[in-house]
């Protein structure tokens, strides 16, 4: 039980952490993209909207005011710097700060003059992650006049993405904790109780100190298969002891009754290495179908109470005519199965007739030539050559 616990425990632990861990991955990149997608918004916004205060500073020709207006907005959140280049490349105004992070134009902005339209990137300034937002810069004629560059520091990303991972690894060690104290709980209350309880039953009927109130089979929800085999195994094993204490009784008083392991051993006695085969029209079990569910029938027939047992003293073969509208659905290959159903002692071999087979053989040959000649009948026994090759 243990070493059941244990893998059930790892197994769950594993599956948890995979799963957890494959979300967790998902959930970084979406909130990563997002994000990502917001500082670009921000960053388009900002370079728009300074974008015109720049062109008139620079047609005024005022490198003062360039720079007092990019310090003036330098300073936002996230907010790495400004800068202002001209068609070459130059630095016009540039906060302190950025100035120190960067030595000359970024590719962003020379590809923004060059091609005249914005453009973003997200790349490094040494050790520093950072995402440049450039905008080309045009003079009253509309020509090109520079570029200006919205430079924001990507770092807090980075750092929101380590707190979802290790958020995550925390979520992930509490949930491991607590599915494997309920699931030691749950084994505890639904596999440890029914299986010691099972034993203990067992114990009882093995060293034969089972009374009649503590017999029955115990209540296993979670095993019914195997407490319908236990209980057939309790069954016979009761049996055998009931036959054990008969067959003692009888040798002690010396009496020549005939039982069921008598029998047996009889039958096995005068067969050798034969087999018994009983050949009949009706089979001892047939199976039908009521809806969805299968039904085995015993048919009450006194050929059936008097052959059965002597087919299971032996293990012998019983062939007769399937007639079941299911039984075709429970035979292996060579159309066999083993019966009865709880307890498999025999072989039943069902045959397959036809209408015309079944009016010939059966209720031509057998019912009105055999029976009535065989019982001393007040019926004239009836022959027909075609009822007798059909037999």
């Amino acid at each position: 039980m243990r070493i059941l616990s244990f893998r059930l425990i790892l197994s769950l632990i594993f599956g948890i952490t995979v799963v957890s861990v494959l979300y967790s991955y998902y959930e970084v990149q979406v909130q990563e993209h997002g994000l990502r997608g917001d500082l670009e918004r921000r960053a388009a916004v900002l370079g728009e909207s300074l974008s015109g205060n720049v062109e008139r500073s620079m047609e005024q020709a005022s490198p003062g005011e360039l720079q007092r207006l990019v310090e003036r907005f330098g300073n936002r959140e996230h907010l790495a710097g400004i800068a202002v280049y001209d068609v070459l490349g130059n630095p016009i105004a540039i906060t302190p700060a950025l100035a120190k992070l960067m030595e000359g134009a970024p590719p962003a902005v020379v590809q923004a003059v060059r091609d005249d339209r914005a453009e973003a990137q997200f790349t490094r300034a040494g050790t520093a992650s950072i995402h440049i937002y450039a905008v080309p810069l045009h003079n009253s004629r509309d020509q090109i006049e520079g570029g200006l560059a919205i430079v924001n520091d990507t770092g807090y990303i980075a750092a929101q993405t380590r707190r979802v991972w290790r958020e995550t690894f925390l979520r992930v060690l509490a949930e491991m904790v607590l599915i494997a104290l309920v699931t030691l709980l749950i084994l505890r209350w639904s596999l440890s109780g029914p299986i010691a309880r099972a034993a203990q039953w067992m114990r009882a009927l093995r060293t034969g100190r089972a009374s009649a109130r503590h017999s029955a089979v115990p209540d296993w929800d979670v095993f019914q298969p195997l407490a319908r085999e236990v209980a057939t195994f309790a069954e016979s094993l009761k049996h055998a002891r009931s036959a054990a204490e008969t067959e003692a009784q009888l040798r002690e008083a010396a009496e020549s009754i005939w039982t069921a392991d008598r029998l047996a051993v009889h039958v096995r006695s005068k067969l050798g290495n034969s087999r018994l085969v009983a050949v009949s029209n009706r089979e001892p079990y047939f199976h039908s179908r009521r809806g969805k569910n299968l039904e085995i029938v015993v048919p009450a027939s006194g050929l059936v109470t008097a052959l059965e047992p002597v087919l299971q003293a032996c293990d012998g073969t019983w062939i007769a005519h399937g007639s079941g509208d299911a039984d075709r659905e429970t035979v292996d290959l060579n159309d066999r199965l083993r019966v009865p159903p709880d307890d498999p002692r025999y072989t039943l071999r069902r045959l397959w007739l036809s209408q015309e087979e079944e009016e010939g053989y059966y209720y031509g040959f057998a019912n009105e030539g055999l029976w009535p000649l065989c019982h001393i009948a007040h019926t004239r026994p009836l022959f027909r050559a075609s009822d007798w090759s059909y037999y």
